[in-house]
C-alpha cells in the first residue's frame, strides 16, 4: 500500500473517530437520502442503533413529526430538500422520536455534501434541546406570572387606595334588638363559605354589614372588592367584572384586571345587584357554578375562589316573577339572606349613631368636640328618616359644618328635610356641600338608583353621565 494511501487511510479513521466521539448526533446520508453512517450519540439519543438505520430513510423512523405524532411527507422536510438544491438547512425546536415512543425536542443541521458539482449525500447534525426548551419556557411563563403579578399588584393598589380615600367605617353602631339580630346573623354566616344576599332600604348600611361579615371570615386578610353594579354604563359591566384584554374593544388600550381576579381567595360585594344586565346575570352565574372566566377579548380560562355577598334595595323574588332577574341566581346568591332594618325601627340607636358621626366629622374638619347638645337630640325620634342612616350622617355633616365650638348642636329638620331654623340666621354652607345634599336627597329619593326611568338623574334634569361625574367629583361615587 503506497503511502499517499496510508495517509488517506488514517484521515478517514481519524475524521470517523472525530464522528464518533462527539456528543451530538451525526448522520450520514447518501444522495437517495439513506442513512449510511450513524455515530454513538445518535443511537444514545434516539434509541435506534446503526443496523436499525442504515440503508433507510431516517425520517421513516423519527424524523420528522409534530409532537401530535402527525408526519408530513418527506419531501417537506428540510433535511432531504438539502438533497435536492444542495443548500444547507438549520431547525430549532423540532421533534425527534425515539424507539421507544417519547420525544425530544432538537436543534439539527443538514450540510449537502458536493464533489464535482455534483450532490452525493448530506451530512446531518443534532443535539436534544429539551433541558434549554424547558429554561426557556420556564423563563417565559415567569416573565408572564410576574407581569401579570405587576398588572395585579397595580390594580389592587389602585383599587385599595379608592377604599382608603371612602374612609370607611367598620363597626356596626347600635344596641337595639333590629341591629343586635343582624350582628347576631352576622356571626353566623361570617364563618361559612355560603354566599350572602343582604336586604334593606337604600341608606341602611347593608355595605357596613358586608364589611363586618368578611371581616369576620377566614378571607379576613384579602380583600373585600366591591362593586355598584347600578352605577356603571351597561356596555362596561363584563369589563369590571371580568377584566379586558389590550385591544378587545375600542378603547381597550391595556389589559385590565377585572373585580373578581381582585377578589381571588377574598369577597367580592356586588352592590345593587338587581341592576345587573340579564346578560351578566348568565355569565355571573356561570363563574359562581364553575368558579372559571374569560376576560373579555381573551380566549385563557381563568379560575377563581371568590366568595360572593350581593345587596338589593330591591325586592329580587319580585324581580324574578317580573322577569327581570333570573331564578337561577337568585337562588344561588339567596343561601343566606340578612336584612337590614330601617333607621325609623331603631331609633335608639340614633344617639350613638349621632355621637359618634359628630365625633368623625369635627375630627374631618379640624374643629373640637365637646360632646352632643343632648336635647336637640329629642326631635329625631319623631323623624322619619326615609333616607336612614345615609340621611341621618350627611345632616350630622351638615351641622359639624354650622358647628364652631361648645357642646354639638342639631338643628330640627321639617318633613321636607330643610332647617326649621330661618336661613337668614344661619351661616350659608359651601356650594360643594349644598350640590351633595341635594344630589344625596335625590338618590334617597329614587332609592339609590341613577339612570333610567326614575332614576336621580331623570328627577334632577341630567344626563346620567353627568350626574356620575358630579357624585365622583363629590366622592359619591367610586
Amino acid at each position: 500500500m503506497s503511502p499517499q494511501s496510508l495517509t488517506t487511510r488514517s484521515l478517514i479513521e481519524r475524521y470517523q473517530f472525530i464522528l464518533e466521539s462527539m456528543s451530538e448526533g451525526v448522520y450520514g446520508l447518501d444522495a437517495n437520502g439513506l442513512a449510511t453512517f450513524v455515530n454513538p450519540a445518535a443511537e444514545r439519543l434516539t434509541g435506534w442503533v446503526a443496523e436499525d438505520l442504515i440503508g433507510k430513510s431516517i425520517h421513516a423512523f423519527h424524523h420528522h413529526s409534530h409532537a401530535d405524532g402527525q408526519h408530513y411527507p418527506q419531501s417537506e422536510c428540510p433535511i432531504y430538500q438539502c438533497l435536492q438544491d444542495g443548500i444547507t438547512r438549520s431547525k430549532e425546536n423540532e421533534v425527534f422520536w425515539r424507539k421507544d415512543g417519547s420525544n425530544f425536542s432538537v436543534e439539527y443541521s443538514a450540510t449537502p455534501i458536493i464533489l464535482e458539482g455534483e450532490i452525493q449525500g448530506a451530512v446531518v447534525v443534532f443535539k436534544n434541546i429539551s433541558e434549554r426548551k424547558r429554561m426557556e419556557d420556564n423563563l417565559k411563563q415567569a416573565l408572564t406570572e410576574n407581569r401579570f403579578l405587576k398588572e395585579k399588584l397595580q390594580a389592587e393598589n389602585h383599587y385599595l387606595q379608592e377604599e382608603i380615600d371612602a374612609t370607611f367605617v367598620s363597626e356596626i353602631i347600635g344596641h337595639s334588638d333590629a341591629i343586635n339580630h343582624v350582628k347576631e346573623q352576622i356571626t353566623l354566616a361570617a364563618p361559612t363559605q355560603a354566599n350572602i344576599l343582604i336586604t334593606g332600604e337604600s341608606g341602611t348600611g347593608k355595605e357596613l354589614v358586608a364589611r363586618a361579615i368578611h371581616e369576620q371570615s377566614e378571607r379576613s386578610q384579602q380583600a373585600m372588592v366591591k362593586l355598584n353594579c347600578g352605577a356603571i354604563p351597561q356596555g362596561l359591566v363584563d369589563s369590571e367584572l371580568f377584566g379586558h384584554e389590550k385591544g378587545a374593544f375600542t378603547g381597550a388600550i391595556q389589559r385590565r384586571i377585572g373585580r373578581f381576579e381582585l377578589a381571588h381567595n377574598g369577597t367580592l360585594f356586588l352592590d345593587e345587584i338587581s341592576e345587573l344586565p340579564m346578560d351578566a346575570q348568565v355569565k355571573l352565574l356561570r363563574v359562581l357554578q364553575e368558579g372559571e372566566f374569560e376576560r373579555v377579548g381573551g380566549t385563557q380560562t381563568i379560575k377563581v375562589n371568590v366568595r360572593i355577598i350581593a345587596a338589593s334595595n330591591k325586592d329580587l323574588k319580585q324581580a324574578v316573577d317580573q322577569g327581570t332577574f333570573r331564578m337561577d341566581l337568585f337562588y344561588r346568591l339567596n343561601v343566606f339572606a340578612i336584612d337590614v332594618p330601617p333607621l325609623r325601627n331603631r331609633k335608639s340607636d340614633i344617639p350613638l349613631l349621632v355621637h359618634d358621626f359628630a365625633q368623625r366629622a369635627c375630627k374631618k374638619m379640624n374643629k373640637p368636640f365637646q360632646g352632643l347638645h343632648t336635647p336637640s337630640l329629642k326631635w329625631m325620634s319623631h323623624h322619619h328618616w326615609p333616607g336612614n342612616i345615609r340621611e341621618l350622617q350627611n345632616w350630622v355633616e351638615h351641622n359639624a359644618i354650622l358647628h364652631q365650638s361648645g357642646l354639638f348642636h342639631l338643628n330640627p329638620m321639617q318633613h321636607g328635610g330643610k332647617p326649621s331654623a330661618n336661613p337668614s340666621n344661619s351661616k350659608p354652607i359651601p356650594l360643594e356641600d349644598a350640590e351633595r345634599l341635594h344630589i344625596e336627597k335625590a338618590l334617597s329619593f329614587c332609592n339609590g338608583k341613577i339612570s333610567g326611568r326614575s332614576g336621580a338623574a331623570e328627577l334632577l334634569g341630567l344626563p346620567a353621565s353627568t350626574l356620575r361625574s358630579r357624585m365622583k367629583k363629590l366622592r359619591l361615587l367610586d
